[in-house]
């Protein structure tokens, strides 16, 4: 009989132990960014990224084909240089035979990052021609944007590449905005709720 009560009362306490762990552990992590609903704030923040994402240090690594762009104007890349499936080139014409880790010396000579690439052709990411809502909506869209979530949105900002648009060599415009404002206004529409504007 003792015995019967000891496994009893045992039952009892690994059974509360095991309620206890469980209802420690099943807490939801915090969200990555306490979002604050606000979609007036939010399309105006997208209004200025989208100034940026149009400004040829990003649209010519988002063409709407499968070459790159290059300059200013947004021209096809002289060299004709094909995406490739990685986003990295075809065949001997590869991104990182010309642009090297680091900016080329010279005006207009090759600028330069150590993951320099298109986006992989089964997730191009197409900047060009696209209206401020389509890009938005694209760009929260994980089946579009690389599968990137909340999180992997806001990182994105300090990506080497994205922030080597305001490092692009000599002979080159800038973005229309500093970095710091640029990534404020990330930022700012994301955790607002990432609005596409109407139009």
């Amino acid at each position: 009989m003792r015995n019967t009560w000891f496994v009893m009362i045992v039952g009892v306490v690994v059974a509360f132990a095991i309620m206890a762990f469980s209802l420690n552990n099943s807490k939801t992590a915090e969200p990555p960014v306490a979002l604050k609903k606000d979609s007036v704030a939010s399309v105006a923040a997208f209004k200025k990224v989208y100034t940026v994402l149009m400004s040829a240090r990003c649209m010519n690594c988002h063409p709407s084909g499968d070459v790159p762009l290059q300059g200013d104007d947004n021209h096809l890349h002289t060299m004709l240089p094909k995406r490739g499936t990685d986003g990295k080139g075809l065949y001997a014409m590869k991104c990182a035979n010309c642009h090297q880790p680091t900016n080329t010396a010279g005006l207009h000579a090759p600028p330069g990052n150590p993951n320099w690439h298109l986006p992989p052709a089964d997730m191009k990411m197409v900047f060009q021609g696209k209206t401020p809502r389509q890009l938005a909506q694209q760009l929260i869209d994980p089946k579009q944007n690389g599968h990137k979530d909340l999180k992997a949105l806001i990182a994105h900002a300090d990506d080497g590449l994205v922030k080597g648009g305001w490092n692009p060599g000599d002979g080159r415009t800038l973005p229309p905005m500093s970095y710091v404002a640029f990534k404020k206004a990330w930022l700012t529409w994301l955790n607002t709720g990432a609005y596409a504007p109407a139009k």
